[in-house]
């Protein structure tokens, strides 16, 4: 333990000088992201983030493994959830991880040339392998991380486009329209059941035309969510209207045994609008 608190203490002096080396040597060009700012605040905030790894990682060499990697959590999910560093390719992130593993190994060769052969080749043999061995664990840990926020922000990004594309439009105090647009899958017939029944239930509707004609493809369990909005709208006492049905639409419907009762049909929108004199002509 002594001989790596020398080694700790060496690393923890040299923390500042060794994120200013960093910083002046990213390739501000090539990294992309966080690297290639200009603002001050961004570039302090890098920097400071960059510094307090290099205090956190002087730890390694006098704490026991999973301690060293509780203490390191906190910042490795921080940085792994950065907007700045989500917005940066993670390859670039990975390959700055990579140069600091060099700047290790390059900085422990400094502090053994310094003490003159106080260590032998065994013990250097050993920081080596823990520099290695710490910096591959820091890259897994933070790639999860990093992965994981990334997959969550596009799954609540992509939530909302699905719920923005089943837009319920206001046409009179209780009357309003729902055009529905391109291919409806699973996920998004699910969304637009909820965001209906939500939109309708707030704007205070009690009936809704519903647009098909710009639906090209419904398969099996789509049909089958869109009667039951039909069915779940009724219960919330809404009146759907049905207009631009396309023939292969309501083929699939009838052979899932859905049924069109109780359903006001429009072959097209104007129809539908016309029957409460929203339109004339």
């Amino acid at each position: 333990m002594h001989r790596n608190h020398d080694l700790y203490q060496f690393f923890l002096e040299k923390t500042w000088d060794l994120t200013e080396e960093w910083y002046k040597n990213v390739d501000k060009v090539e990294s992309g992201g966080i690297y290639t700012s200009e603002d001050p605040a961004v570039i302090e905030r890098v920097k400071k983030q960059n510094y307090e790894f290099h205090k956190q990682f002087s730890e390694v060499f006098q704490k026991e493994e999973e301690v060293f990697f509780n203490d390191l959590e906190s910042w490795i999910v921080k940085v792994a959830q950065d907007d700045e560093h989500l917005r940066t390719p993670l390859q670039m992130i990975l390959q700055e991880f990579f140069n600091t593993q060099e700047q290790y190994l390059n900085l422990l060769e400094q502090f053994v040339e310094s003490k003159q052969g106080q260590y032998d080749e065994k013990q250097i043999v050993l920081w080596r392998r823990l520099i290695i061995k710490t910096i591959g664990g820091v890259i897994t840990w933070f790639t999860e991380e990093y992965n994981n926020h990334s997959q969550k922000r596009l799954q609540a990004q992509q939530a909302l486009i699905l719920e923005l594309s089943s837009p319920v439009i206001s046409l009179t105090e209780d009357i309003a329209l729902l055009p529905l647009v391109g291919d409806i899958d699973t996920a998004r017939a699910k969304i637009m059941l909820e965001n209906t029944l939500q939109q309708c239930n707030r704007l205070g509707v009690n009936q809704l035309f519903l647009d098909l004609s710009g639906v090209v493809m419904i398969d099996t369990m789509v049909a089958h969510q869109l009667f039951q909005l039909i069915e779940a709208l009724s219960l919330i006492g809404v009146k759907t209207t049905i207009s631009g049905l396309r023939p292969e639409i309501a083929q699939t419907a009838v052979q899932l045994g859905l049924s069109f009762d109780n359903i006001s049909i429009k072959s097209k929108l104007s129809s539908a609008l016309k029957s409460v004199n929203l339109i004339t002509n």
